[in-house]
């Protein structure tokens, strides 16, 4: 009767295992990165970083392993353009992020944010 019961139980194909193994793998990424990026106390923070880098580097082993297999396309050039372009905005993000931290620690705020306000940046206290 066992066997029967193997018998009429569908099994997934390999490639679908891996896209919910591979799914997994980028939600636990998140949940350990936020982690990392809320906690106050420096032994979890590198705890969940440490975390982040070892699923990250299983994540891309994965991947590989998917690609090789063909079980996973590659993204199209107008897609890569995208992120390109997405990635610039982050990192122009980061670098004003900086700017204005490295600003606020010298105490020269002010300047940062009256030039924010004339150029239509709403004014926080």
């Amino acid at each position: 009767m066992n066997q029967q019961n193997q018998m009429q139980q569908p099994k997934l194909p390999d490639a679908d295992w891996a896209y919910t193994v591979l799914a997994d793998l980028k939600r636990v990424v998140r949940e350990y990165a936020t982690a990392a990026t809320e906690s106050t106390c420096p032994e979890i923070r590198k705890l969940f970083t440490d975390l982040t880098n070892s699923t990250l580097q299983m994540q891309g082993e994965l991947y590989n392993a998917m690609q090789a297999a063909n079980m996973y396309d590659t993204s199209s050039p107008a897609l890569r353009q995208d992120i390109q372009k997405q990635l610039q905005t982050y990192q122009q993000t980061q670098q004003q992020t900086q700017q204005f931290i490295q600003q606020r620690m010298a105490g020269q705020a002010a300047p940062f944010m009256q030039q924010a306000q004339q150029q239509g940046a709403p004014a926080y206290s």
